[in-house]
This record gives C-alpha cells, sequence and structure tokens, in this order.
C-alpha cells in the first residue's frame, strides 16, 4: 500500500495501448519534462514512443550555427579593420622615428626667451605629412570579386549607352557608324592647349626654384640686409604666381574662346602648378632660415632641380627631396588605368549626348514653370551623380595612380572610404586627401601659427571659403559664365552640415542622410548650371554690361516664344 512503481518510456507506451483513441492523440502532441536539456525554459520534447523530437532539435542547431558564424564574420571584420588601422597608425608613427628631410617648420628659438616669446609660434619638426608606401583603396577592394562587380556594371553600362546610341542613330539617320561631334567640340583647338600648357609647366618649373635660388645666397653673411633681400624675392614670386600662372592662362582661356574641355584642362593645371609652387617654397624656405641662424654647413641646402621636377609630375601636393618608392613600374597596369579614364571619357560623351542634351535642349524651347524645374532638378540626379562618380574614379584612381606608377610613387592615398562616411567633415577629409592635405598644412595650420593658436572657427572658414571660391573660378572659367550656385551650396549647406553632421554622428542613418544630401545637392547643381548653359546661347546679349554678366541669363531669358 502506498507504494509507487517506477516506469520507463516503453511503460508509458504500454498504457497508452488501453486509453482511448482520442486521449493517445492528444498525449503524442506533445509531452513535456522538466529540466530537461530541451528549449530554453529546460523542457523536452517527447512523442507517445518517448523519443526526442530529433527534428526540431536538429533545426534549433542549425539556427545557433548560423548566428554563430554571422557573429564571427562580423567579429573577423572588425577587428581586420581595427587591425588594419592600428598599423597604418604605427607606420606613421614610425616615419617619425627615422631621421631625413620632416616637414617645413621654423627653426626652434636659441633663447629661453625667444622660446617664452613665440612658442605659439613655432610649428615643430616632424609634424607634417608623412608619406608611407600603401596601395589605394579601390585597388585593395577590387581583390574581392563581389566589389569588382560594381566596376563591370559600369562597363556594362558604358555599352548599353553605346548600343543606344548606334541604335536611335540606325533608326533616325540610317548610320551604323557612331558620331563624336560633342566630343570633338569639347576638346576643340587642342594645339594650342598644349603650347599652352607647355609654356606654363616650363615658368613653373624654372622662375620658383630660380628665385628660391638666388635668395637663398642672399641670407649669408656676405649679404647686407637679407630681409630687405626677402621682401624683394618674395614680392617678386607673388607678382609670377598671380600674372604668369594667374591671369595670362585665363586670359589665353577667355580670349581663344576654347570649349569646356580644352578649358578644363589649363585652368586645372593652373591651380596645379600654383599650388605646387606654393608648396616648394613653403616647404624649403624654413631650412634657409634654420641654416642662416646656425650655420651648420658653409651653404644654404637647395633641393636639385630633379628633386622639383619630380615633384612637379608626382601625385601630391605636399614636397619633398624624397618619397617612397616602388621597385618596378608595371607597364601594363598604367595601360589599364589610361584605358579606363578612355573609358571613363567615352562614358561621360555617351551620357550627355542621350541623357542630357535632348532634355535641356526641349526644356530651353519653352516656358518653365515650378513643376517643369522639380522635375528636372529629379531627372538631373542621376546624370549628376554619375559625373560626379566618374569623374572622382577617372581622376583620383585611374590618372593619378597611372602617374603614380610611372613616376615609381609609392604612397597611393589620394582618397579614403568617403562613401561610407556618417559627417561631412570626414567626407570632405577623405574623399579628396592630396588636397586636403595642402589645404590643411598650408592654409588652415598656417593661418593658425600667425593667429597664435585664437581662432580655429575663423581659420575653418577662411579653408572653406577659399576652397569654394577656386571651385567656383574653376567652373566659371570652363563655362564661360558666372553663376556661383556651387559657392553659395558650399558656404551655406556645406557649413551647416559640416557642423550639424559633424564626427560624433555614428550609424548607417547618417551615411543614408549624407547620400541624400550628396544625391540632391548633385542633381540641383548639374540641373542649374545646363540650364543657365543652354540659356546663353538661347539668348546672347549683344552688348553685356558688366552687371548684365554677372546675372545668370536663366533668370530673364524668355523662352517658348
Amino acid at each position: 500500500m502506498g507504494c509507487r512503481s517506477e516506469s520507463g518510456p516503453s511503460d508509458v507506451g504500454g498504457r497508452l495501448n488501453h486509453r482511448p483513441p482520442e486521449f493517445k492523440a492528444r498525449w503524442r502532441m506533445q509531452v513535456t519534462v522538466p529540466g530537461g536539456p530541451g528549449q530554453g525554459n529546460g523542457t523536452n520534447y517527447i512523442t507517445g514512443d518517448g523519443k526526442i523530437e530529433v527534428e526540431r532539435v536538429i533545426s534549433k542547431e542549425l539556427q545557433l550555427k548560423r548566428k554563430a558564424e554571422y557573429l564571427k564574420s562580423d567579429l573577423m571584420h572588425q577587428l581586420d579593420r581595427q587591425v588594419s588601422d592600428f598599423i597604418d597608425n604605427l607606420i606613421e608613427d614610425s616615419a617619425d622615428l627615422k631621421p631625413g628631410h620632416g616637414a617645413a617648420g621654423f627653426p626652434p628659438p636659441l633663447s629661453d626667451k625667444e622660446k617664452s616669446k613665440l612658442r605659439y609660434f613655432q610649428p615643430l619638426h616632424g609634424e607634417g605629412k608623412h608619406f608611407v608606401s600603401r596601395r589605394s583603396l579601390i585597388d585593395e577592394l577590387f581583390d574581392v570579386n563581389h566589389i569588382r562587380s560594381i566596376y563591370h556594371i559600369f562597363i556594362a553600362l558604358l555599352f548599353i549607352f553605346i548600343l543606344c546610341t548606334l541604335v536611335v542613330d540606325f533608326i533616325d539617320e540610317g548610320r551604323l557608324v557612331p558620331k563624336f561631334d560633342l566630343l570633338v567640340y569639347a576638346f576643340g583647338q587642342f594645339p594650342l592647349v598644349v603650347c599652352t600648357w607647355i609654356c606654363m609647366f616650363l615658368s613653373a618649373l624654372l622662375i620658383p626654384y630660380s628665385l628660391f635660388h638666388q635668395w637663398s645666397h642672399t641670407q649669408s653673411e656676405s649679404y647686407s640686409h637679407p630681409k630687405l633681400y626677402s621682401l624683394l624675392f618674395g614680392s617678386v614670386f607673388l607678382l609670377y604666381q598671380a600674372v604668369v600662372l594667374g591671369f595670362l592662362p585665363a586670359y589665353v582661356v577667355v580670349i581663344n574662346g576654347l570649349p569646356p574641355a580644352s578649358r578644363f584642362i589649363i585652368i586645372m593645371e593652373q591651380v596645379r602648378l600654383l599650388m605646387k609652387s606654393h608648396s616648394f617654397i613653403r616647404e624649403n624656405v624654413p631650412r634657409v632660415v634654420t641654416w642662416s641662424k646656425d650655420k651648420t654647413s658653409p651653404a644654404p641646402v637647395v633641393p636639385q632641380i630633379s628633386n622639383y621636377l619630380y615633384f612637379l609630375f608626382a601625385p601630391t601636393f605636399i614636397y619633398r627631396d624624397k618619397y617612397p618608392r616602388n621597385p618596378v613600374i608595371r607597364w601594363g597596369y598604367v595601360a589599364t588605368k589610361f584605358l579606363q579614364v578612355l573609358g571613363c571619357v567615352f562614358l561621360f560623351h555617351y551620357m550627355f549626348v542621350r541623357l542630357c542634351v535632348p532634355q535641356f535642349h526641349i526644356i530651353n524651347l519653352q516656358r518653365s514653370d515650378l513643376k517643369v524645374i522639380v522635375l528636372c532638378v529629379f531627372n538631373s540626379i542621376f546624370p549628376g551623380v554619375l559625373v560626379f562618380l566618374l569623374g572622382f574614379f577617372g581622376v583620383m584612381h585611374c590618372w593619378l595612380n597611372a602617374f603614380a606608377e610611372m613616376l615609381r610613387f609609392a604612397d597611393r592615398m589620394f582618397y579614403k572610404d568617403w562613401w561610407n562616411s556618417t559627417s561631412f567633415a570626414n567626407f570632405y577629409r577623405s574623399w579628396n586627401v592630396f588636397v586636403h592635405d595642402w589645404l590643411y598644412y598650408y592654409v588652415y595650420r598656417d593661418f593658425l601659427w600667425i593667429s597664435q593658436k585664437r581662432f580655429k572657427p575663423v581659420a575653418m572658414l577662411f579653408v572653406f571659403t577659399l576652397s569654394a571660391a577656386i571651385h567656383e573660378y574653376i567652373i566659371a572659367i570652363c563655362f564661360g559664365f558666372f553663376y556661383p550656385v556651387l559657392f553659395c551650396l558650399f558656404m551655406s549647406f556645406g557649413m551647416i552640415f559640416n557642423f550639424i553632421l559633424h564626427d560624433q554622428r555614428k550609424g548607417p542613418i547618417w551615411n543614408i542622410i549624407l547620400w541624400m544630401s550628396l544625391l540632391l545637392g548633385e542633381g540641383l547643381i548639374f540641373f542649374l548650371y545646363s540650364n543657365e548653359w543652354y540659356a546663353q546661347r538661347f539668348c546672347p546679349l549683344k552688348e553685356p554690361s558688366f552687371l548684365d554678366l554677372l546675372k545668370p541669363r536663366s533668370w530673364s531669358c524668355e523662352r517658348g516664344h
């Protein structure tokens, strides 16, 4: 009495045979036993014959396995990125320990009194940019097949544009031979472009170097009044930059009525040589000043002209006597990059022929209202972003890497992963690194040096204003009209977004906001400049005044009459 027999699973199954059918059905559906190695609440799933449901266990194991694989992949990705950043920083820090020519900085003061007086004026040695051997980011990404497929998409897009042009020309005109009238027009008067570039380059090679060489000897003790000589040679150098490199190329472009692409070549080379010559003088003058105080050698340290010649072709705006160099030149790589540049040019051509010329030609033949303008802005987003991406890939990656390879220039960090930016501040720093370096070291830091580091917001505003003005100058000369859309957007929304979308903004949502801003901005810029271009041609002024040249023609052009 009171004794209870222990029964196993076989007994349970046997007892079920004596139960009603509906009871056995409910029993076989699910019976839970607490404390087993089942789900999170400690239950097992048992069938009527006492067996664990294997399917549920296998499904649970597969889910856990997939989750573990995802966590492993995410962890390895983060670890790889952190290790890569650590190695890059370690290489850059190790460069500080190597003797050699560092960044240009004013010499250390000669006394404690001078050190106390000038401690805010002296940029320290070794604070400049360090060059290390590294590949371009896109070259590294192209090692991944998934990323390389994006490049293949653009190649397919080029062939689609070519096929579309051939089909349309065959239907309209009955011919299969493509026409390149727009391309021929854009690069017109090319011999004049070559002659102008040769004159600009020779002047940039000989005049700054000769002036610096002569000035360096006036700083020795055999010359009296060295500061007067410094003022004289500095004034001549500034006059050369303003007249020979500043005014004359723009005058040649305007007076000869060069087409847009030809103008773009000359004006971009003008800006490039101005920045190069400034860097050469800025980096080498402090070395002569140091020598004039210390007299560590019988003559001032003047770089060889071969170093300066290499710098004029090297894809960097920061002068150094020596750069890290690769051992060999991969001519196949060079040919590939120039072919990619050529492909970008043809994609530009077909995109304008198929997407832009018909749209804006029709728009400027009719009266524009708000609806037409809004639709045109959104229709301009795709060609505007395509121009931006092709310009980046063709110039910042292909063109610069081609010249870097021919010169065995090993530091290929011309840009960073700007497409992953979550802030406009990071975007400005990373999408054009070698121009940002020039603005940072020669404008921002020198401004802080002069102001004793008291006006950092003013220094940032000055950098923004200078960059926006140079961009607007290039567009105004290349297009032949003054329409400061880019300058206004840069100084208004660009400045606002720089402070709102700052480096503290993290997460995917901020990257989405940045890309939305870029897409809308590119569409607006592309529409406004294209609309003004056609308005200048549909509504020419016979005798325009100076105010007429400053007023956008698209504001007053009466179309549709």
